[in-house]
């Protein structure tokens, strides 16, 4: 199989291009700058693709996965509005992936599956705390695109899955997380592995459950 990440210099995507490479997978790792721990693995790593911005891509074979990773987290209160943040957030967490889908999705056919990086923070129904506004909104405008991806992309065989990965422990957490990244990313891989288009359009956790919008 051939697995395109982006946002994979760190974090989970970083995690996510580590253990889909140790499968034996072949992956295209993309991002705006390399890391060393990146430039360790086994991938082909593609620097300046920046998500609002994002450039073309040539030359790859079929995409079999395509995890659409890259995000940011900001925190603002009612009290103390930041509207500038709230609308980076919006560009990279909600529009980014959309034109990360736009500029690969030549290479993407029937069989594809799309993994889409989002949060449970933007369920209407699991927010009991209120707050990170542009996190929030950023994210629950992310997953109304997802389920309209997964109903387009059906007449191609394509398939999307929302995931959330947890709360887990990265540089974008501060390491405050209560999850390991190597353990996120192990769960995420079997919620990717049983897609299929029956289940296109779902959303899940890396324990493999389904999260109420």
């Amino acid at each position: 199989m051939h697995i395109v990440i982006n946002g994979a210099n760190r974090g989970i995507g970083l995690e996510f291009s580590r253990q889909i490479a140790a499968r034996g997978e072949k992956v295209t790792a993309l991002c705006r700058e390399s890391s060393s721990e990146l430039q360790s693995l086994d991938v082909t790593v593609i620097e300046g693709f920046d998500v609002t911005d994002p450039p073309d891509v040539e030359g790859l074979e079929k995409v079999d996965w395509l995890i659409l990773n890259a995000g940011i987290w900001r925190d603002e209160t009612l009290e103390h509005m930041d509207f500038e943040s709230i609308r980076l957030q919006l560009e990279v967490n909600t529009l980014g992936p959309l034109r990360s889908y736009q500029k690969l999705s030549s290479y993407l056919d029937a069989g594809s599956k799309i993994g889409i990086m989002t949060s449970l923070m933007g369920s209407m129904t699991e927010n009991s705390s209120g707050g990170r506004y542009g996190y929030r909104m950023s994210k629950a405008a992310l997953n109304s695109a997802a389920v309209s991806m997964a109903h387009d992309l059906k007449s191609r065989e394509i398939a999307v899955a929302l995931l959330h990965p947890g709360y887990v422990a990265t540089d974008m957490t501060s390491y405050k997380g209560t999850t390991q990244p190597e353990d996120s990313v192990a769960g995420l891989i079997q919620v990717m592995d049983q897609l299929n288009l029956g289940t296109s359009g779902t959303w899940w956790d890396f324990r493999g459950r389904e999260i109420p919008w």
